[in-house]
């Protein structure tokens, strides 16, 4: 006799997966795990992007920022504050209570009121502060030293003797507002995919060497052509006007092309970005240019001898 076994009531008999349910449900969640993974790697990539494209837009952006501000202030000239006269040796010399900033050929405001006059310094005894220049009007202890106007050649011209190139730009003044007169000089370095800047004292008497930690911008590249000449464009170009026989810069247009440091992980190219500030005026330069312009020359400071011997 066969017997039959029955399930207890309320219990329920279980049934497994089937071998082809398994795979269905495995194919299934593969192809929902590989199209989540593909976006996360799609984004991935695209914040990459995003992310390189934002650090060299700040960086271009920074670099421009500080050009334009340091050209506009090119040309500066300043002395200390409270510099007097302390005394007079003869008609033609004087003592100060101090000659820091001062230069042969610079032209000095002595005293104040009848008495002021402009005097242009023939020599500096910096040892015992005594100044040399034709004195027409006497000054007592405690007259005032000021300078007024600017340096025409602030932004130093292509013309001039080892002057500025398309990619090299000299500088000199008060650039940073500091009370103290620098020479500042960028250097656009498209081989060593590098812009550099050197700022020394303008008296330092010898230039620093250039040094990789001078490097203000990496990954420079070619500008692009410049239609005018066919050629790729300068990092920097020029706008010469004359007065009085001299040649000042009142214009200095700006270009610089970048790249990302690594390739877009999108399209496997490099990401570029051209920033150009075509109407730089260096506002010291053009204000003495206009003065010159007028004949008033005795607010023209002549270049220092010390930036001179910086410029080659």
């Amino acid at each position: 006799m066969i017997e039959h076994t029955h399930a207890p009531n309320g219990m329920q008999q279980e049934h497994g997966y089937s071998m082809i349910e398994l795979l269905v449900s495995l194919v299934v969640l593969m192809i929902i795990s590989g199209t989540v993974m593909d976006g996360v790697l799609r984004l991935t990539k695209t914040n990459q992007t995003v992310a390189n494209r934002s650090e060299m837009h700040a960086g271009v952006r920074n670099v421009t920022a500080l050009l334009q501000q340091e050209v506009g202030q090119a040309g500066r000239i300043t002395l200390p504050t409270g510099l007097t006269i302390t005394g007079s040796i003869d008609s033609s010399n004087y003592t100060a209570s101090s000659t820091l900033g001062m230069y042969v050929g610079e032209q000095l405001v002595i005293d104040t009121g009848t008495s002021e006059e402009t005097v242009e310094l023939t020599a500096i005894d910096t040892s015992t502060n005594k100044l040399t220049g034709t004195f027409f009007n006497p000054h007592n202890a405690g007259a005032p030293i000021s300078v007024y106007g600017g340096f025409a050649q602030g932004v130093v011209p292509p013309s001039a003797t080892d002057g500025s190139t398309g990619t090299i730009l000299k500088i000199f003044g008060d650039i940073n507002g500091t009370g103290n007169m620098v020479y500042i000089q960028y250097e656009c370095d498209i081989n060593a995919g590098r812009l550099y800047r050197r700022s020394m004292a303008f008296d330092v008497g010898v230039k620093p060497p250039l040094t990789p930690d001078q490097t203000l911008l990496n990954n420079i590249v070619v500008n692009p052509v410049d239609p005018a000449t066919g050629l790729p464009a300068d990092c920097f170009t020029y706008q010469e006007a004359v007065a009085n026989g001299q040649n000042y810069v009142v214009d200095v247009a700006i270009t610089l092309t970048v790249q990302t440091p690594s390739k877009d992980p999108v399209t496997g190219l490099y990401q570029k970005e051209t920033k150009a500030l075509l109407n730089v005026s260096p506002r010291n330069v053009f204000n003495v240019w206009q003065l010159a312009g007028l004949g008033i020359t005795n607010r023209v400071q002549p270049t220092p001898p010390s930036v001179t011997a910086l410029l080659p």
